[in-house]
């Protein structure tokens, strides 16, 4: 399993961002992928999740309504666009991915984390 995030960057309050996480190695069809992130001295948020399977979303309370998640199944990524960015956004930004098809929903991810992870990607929300 290999995950590579990419997409992060500095950006002003109320713009826009789209990460993507490029994935190899397993197939979406039959994973979990999740979109995590960690401030400096805080700990990791679970930001959003997306089955890979029946395409099953669910969000955080503090990103709902501003951020969406999405698979290519063609490409083999799951992106997270980001509107309406807050300082309090700012972070690195982590794919992460779990061999099972329910693990969204049954918000494991929140719970337990996922198994295999990618090196993270920086958005910085600044003036």
């Amino acid at each position: 399993v290999q995950l590579v995030e990419s997409g992060g960057g500095l950006v002003q309050p109320g713009g826009s961002l789209r990460l993507s996480c490029s994935t190899s190695g397993f197939r979406l069809d039959y994973y979990s992928i999740g979109w995590f992130r960690q401030a400096p001295g805080k700990e990791r948020e679970a930001v959003a999740c997306i089955s890979g399977g029946d395409g099953y979303t669910t969000y955080a309370g503090s990103v709902k309504g501003r951020f969406t998640i999405s698979t290519d199944h063609d490409k083999n990524t799951v992106d997270l666009q980001m509107n309406n960015l807050k300082p309090e956004d700012t972070a690195v930004y982590y794919c992460a991915a779990t061999g099972a098809v329910t693990y969204c929903r049954e918000n494991y991810y929140e719970k337990y984390g996922m198994d295999d992870w990618g090196k993270g990607t920086q958005v910085t929300v600044s003036p």
